[in-house]
C-alpha cells in the first residue's frame, strides 16, 4: 500500500463518538462533555490543562492547584459508528451526556461549570 492510499484510508475511518469525563478524584468534581472524536477530544483537554488554557477556568484552577495525577480523563459511553457517512449522532451524543450528568449528579458528584453548557438548549 503506497502512502497516498494509507493516508486516504485514515481520513475513512470512522472515530469512535461518545461522551468523556475529566474526574478530579481530590475535589470529587467532573467535566463532561461529548465529542465525535474521542481520542482527539482527550488530547486536546489535557493539551489545554497542561499549557494552561482550559476554557473552564474553575477546573483549570484545580488542575495546577491539585496536579495532573488528581485527574482521570476517561470515556464513560461510545456510540457504535454508523456506516452512512451522512449519519448525525447529534441527538444521540446529546440524550447520552444529559443521561451521563443525571447520573453523576444523583451519585452526588458535583460538575465544572463548563458541563452544562455543552448541553444543546
Amino acid at each position: 500500500m503506497d502512502r497516498k492510499e494509507a493516508i486516504r484510508k485514515y481520513k475513512e475511518t470512522p472515530r469512535p463518538a461518545g461522551v468523556y469525563r475529566i474526574h478530579n478524584s481530590a475535589t470529587k468534581k467532573s467535566l463532561v462533555g461529548t465529542s465525535l472524536n474521542l481520542p482527539g477530544v482527550l488530547n486536546r483537554e489535557r493539551f489545554q490543562l497542561e499549557n494552561g488554557s482550559h476554557p473552564d477556568r474553575e477546573l483549570q484552577k484545580d488542575w495546577k492547584e491539585f496536579g495532573p495525577d488528581a485527574f482521570a480523563l476517561e470515556i464513560l459511553d461510545q456510540l457504535e459508528p454508523k456506516q452512512e457517512a451522512s449519519s448525525d449522532v447529534t441527538d444521540d451524543l446529546q440524550t447520552l451526556l444529559q443521561m451521563w450528568i443525571d447520573k453523576l449528579v444523583e451519585s452526588g458528584e458535583q460538575l465544572y461549570p463548563m458541563t452544562r453548557s455543552m448541553l444543546k438548549k
